[in-house]
């Protein structure tokens, strides 16, 4: 579990210069919620690209995310990166008023579709590319919206745990109070992450350490202590969310079927 967070540093900086070079992009764009892992994405960014090469998108939901507003504002000016505010009520709403819904997870969905287009149709203005910020733990419980915060055009933290994105923070340089506080998708006032996973991310990311990397069973994890409803809870997550993590499947009826057959080599403009 433990990383070397210099390692880490040079290995995801170089990776975003080189995921942009092979799209033949130099910019880079991305979310910034005022949270750890969108702090983390754009450090690494502003250390890849520099500050003029890299563009946050500040999208609260009205007035009930004040605190996260005001982070995500201190981390762009403190990282002297380009960046926009953003309010999403007025599209979101507008949708919700004509289908209402008292379903949270709906809103919350919607929410994070409406961020995703936003991101989307900038990264077309100004010719960049989507950067995200899922971590590891997210991507392997399904803790994500489809074509919402899933969705861009390369990952730098994917393959990171959410402790190791603390780790990684600390040695970054952000803010104490940045890497301490309650992680939340900022999809309704008071949601927090760990509340609607049911776990904190450090039993969390232990668990599926062991299921995943350790590629142990359910049993093994039991045995070394852990509780048989959580372990088969997060198995069972991570069976559950398999297809948030593929391409969509494409039924085969030619002799070169995309994604069967016609896979090409992707290097850049060559």
């Amino acid at each position: 579990m433990k990383i070397n967070p210099a390692f880490v540093e040079e290995i995801l900086t170089a990776f975003i210069r080189e995921e942009l070079g092979r799209a033949g992009f130099h910019k880079g764009i991305l979310g910034l919620s005022g949270g750890l892992d969108s702090a983390v994405c754009a450090t690494l960014a502003v250390r890849a690209l520099g500050p003029r090469n890299v563009t946050a998108l500040i999208m609260p939901y009205g007035k009930g995310f004040g605190s996260d507003l005001a982070d995500a504002r201190r981390i762009a000016k403190a990282l002297k990166l380009q960046a926009e505010t953003i309010d999403i009520s007025p599209m979101v709403d507008a949708y919700f008023k004509k289908h209402p819904t008292d379903n949270p997870v709906l809103k919350g969905n919607k929410m994070a579709r409406e961020r995703m287009t936003i991101l989307y149709d900038w990264s077309a203005r100004i010719k960049a590319l989507v950067l995200g910020t899922s971590n590891k733990s997210e991507l392997l419980i399904g803790y994500g919206t489809i074509h919402g915060d899933l969705a861009c055009a390369f990952n730098p933290l994917g393959d990171l745990y959410k402790t190791q994105v603390r780790a990684l923070a600390e040695h970054l340089g952000l803010p104490e109070d940045i890497r301490t506080k309650a992680p939340s998708a900022c999809l309704w006032p008071g949601q927090t992450d760990e509340a609607e996973i049911g776990l904190s991310y450090a039993e969390l990311d232990e668990i599926l350490e062991h299921l995943v990397d350790g590629r142990e069973s359910e049993d093994e994890v039991v045995a070394r202590g852990f509780p048989r409803k959580k372990a088969a809870r997060i198995a069972r997550l991570i069976r559950g969310s398999e297809f948030k993590r593929q391409m969509p499947p494409i039924a085969k009826l030619s002799s070169r079927t995309v994604g069967h057959d016609h896979l090409y080599p992707y290097d850049g403009n060559k």
